[in-house]
């Protein structure tokens, strides 16, 4: 059983929207980000990363970066550009790029259902980076960035969504990477007990993109509920923010590998030993590879395209986790010819999201030497599989898109 929680978001006023909604934390480097922001006080980039704002030297985790996300967060309140409802609401948060449409549910995630992998993970966490949300989150005293979960699709919760959504938006705005975000509120008590209700029903959530903020907004809780003697389990902190989907809308796109050198070999010796385990073919015209189906790869090196085949000995068909394209390219291609045995922490190899396409890959290799390597996407099922069996997937096996954009809700601890 679910429990979700509506609650008071902190959202901009509609006329600043646009300019207040960033792309999340993660998914730009401090100077991107610093580039972005320029000359746009609103952004939200100032309050998920404060160090835009501070010298360029600072460490990322100097108590001041934290204490600066606070003041740029509590001034966009008092300036106006955001706001708080005042009664505890659903909402639902729609995204739309090309011909392509995800509808989620806006709403608090039950720590305890994350405790008790109601919520259930794939992916493990580090803990640095784990500790820095903690932080985030703590100092800010608010979850300033979605966790992206999903269930398995039922009519009566996609029903729910189409009530709401019928009515006018909140937001609706295309920003400059072309995805449309629209955005519908509900505080009617009536809608927002028939919501909770619906997902009562739901056996359990999965995490699909945000374990380290699911995981640093749980352990916030923790620490808050240790520390009230009055803790009645209803209090904000008892909940992080999250978008909910049903898991056939999710769009899930390849996470490619470029290696910065061949451990060694020449290219024919590469070539050879990836023979072994893989047929080779060379790409016809060296036309680009995008596989096109599971257990095929795109290899480029040395200025030339290759499609590789999966050898039926590289992978147990039984074995939910080993049976993935990132399983088999490791166990068989990575670890044993080029030497990545910890792609956690391994500094030769790269990851790059499919959203970049295969010229980034090829561009990054004619720049540095090396190889590359385009994957088939990784499904929604197989990561609900895999989550279900308890197991853990290797790292940097899905690429979301399109991405969640903070700053459009924020969920305050009390």
């Amino acid at each position: 059983m679910v429990r979700i929680n509506p609650f008071r978001g902190l959202r901009p006023v509609p006329e600043k929207v646009e300019r207040v909604a960033s792309p999340p934390y993660d998914v730009l480097s401090s100077a991107e980000a610093r580039a972005r922001a320029r000359g746009n006080p609103d952004s939200f980039l100032h309050v998920v990363k404060p160090e835009i704002d501070l010298p360029e030297e600072i460490d990322l985790y100097d108590d001041a970066v934290y204490a600066k996300g606070r003041e740029n967060l509590e001034r966009l309140v008092r300036e106006g550009i955001l706001i708080r409802d005042p009664e505890p609401c659903y909402y639902f948060y729609r995204q739309t790029m090309g011909a392509h449409t995800q509808t989620g549910l806006v709403a608090g995630a039950s720590i305890e259902d994350y405790e008790n992998d109601v919520i259930k993970k794939h992916e493990k966490t580090r803990a640095d980076k784990e500790a820095d949300r903690i932080r985030h989150v703590d100092t800010l005293n608010a979850n300033t960035g979605p966790v992206f979960l999903t269930y398995r699709s039922r009519p009566e919760a996609l029903a729910l969504a189409e009530e709401v959504t019928a009515h006018p938006a909140l937001y609706d705005f295309t920003a400059d990477d072309g995805v449309r975000h629209t955005f519908w509120k509900t505080d009617d008590p009536e809608l927002v007990a028939r919501i909770g209700a619906v997902f009562k029903d739901i056996s359990c959530l999965y995490v699909a993109d945000g374990h380290h903020r699911s995981a640093s907004g749980t352990r916030v809780g923790q620490l808050r509920r240790a520390a009230d003697p009055g803790h009645t389990g209803d209090e904000e902190y008892n909940f992080f923010l999250a978008v909910i989907f049903p898991h056939d809308q999710l769009r899930i796109m390849d996470y490619n590998r470029v290696v910065g050198d061949l451990n060694g070999l020449s290219a024919a010796e590469f070539l050879a030993r990836t023979g072994e385990s893989f047929r080779v073919e060379a790409s016809p015209g060296n036309a680009p590879v995008k596989p096109g189906g599971p257990h095929e790869f795109g290899a480029y090196l040395d200025g030339n395209w290759y499609r590789l085949r999966a050898l039926p000995k590289t992978y147990a068909g039984a074995d939910p986790v080993g049976a993935l394209d990132v399983s088999i390219l490791q166990d068989n291609l990575l670890a044993p010819v080029l030497g990545i045995g910890d792609p956690r922490t391994d500094k030769r190899i790269d990851f790059v999201g499919g959203i970049r396409g295969t010229d980034e890959l090829r561009q990054r290799v004619d720049a540095g030497g090396g190889v590359a390597f385009s994957l088939f996407p990784t499904s929604v099922e197989e990561l609900m599989a895999i989550a279900d069996a308890g197991r853990i997937m290797p790292p940097k096996s899905t690429w979301f898109e399109p991405k969640l954009r903070s700053g459009i809700v924020v969920h305050p601890l009390d």
